[in-house]
């Protein structure tokens, strides 16, 4: 599943593809655009002083701060690729902390894929796991994408 190249429809893609992204550290920037952004100004992400006192003793990424970052990782390791027609929903587990300085890839594997009742539809079962710098998977999950079959190709893709 590697960037670059052509449209990627339904029948394009195989069971255990991988692929790997490239790297991203968590900034500040990051962190206090994330709270403007989703209005979580939690102590825990915004006050190193609060932060030291917590089971972490310092400041921590929110941990949707992290699935964003994934969802964008995934996509310029070439999900966006895929002749996506809609994300269906995501299940996702913060098995440890990001911290602000972490520098994390994503690991994508296709875990399954089905037909709908649309023949021009399919589904992708997408593992992935956020890893940091150390090896460690601090988050993960699955994100099921809909995406356009070859056979009835009729959005921008088919241009």
């Amino acid at each position: 599943m590697g960037s670059g190249g052509e449209i990627r429809y339904y029948e394009d893609v195989e069971i255990g593809e991988e692929f790997r992204s490239r790297t991203r550290t968590i900034t500040e920037t990051d962190v206090v655009s994330f709270a403007s952004l989703s209005d979580d100004w939690s102590e825990v992400h915004i006050s190193e002083e609060f932060a030291r006192g917590t089971a972490y003793g310092r400041r921590i990424a929110h941990g949707l701060l992290g699935l964003a970052i994934t969802e964008g990782l995934k996509l310029r390791g070439g999900a966006d690729r895929f002749a996506g027609i809609a994300s269906l929903g995501w299940t996702w587990d913060f098995r440890k902390p990001v911290f602000l300085g972490d520098t994390v890839h994503v690991r994508c594997r296709l875990r399954d894929k089905r037909t709908t009742k649309d023949p021009g539809r399919g589904i992708l079962f997408l593992a992935l796991e956020l890893v940091n710098q150390r090896g460690e998977v601090v988050h993960e999950g699955e994100h099921r994408l809909m995406v356009e079959t070859r056979k009835v190709a009729k959005s921008a893709y088919a241009e």
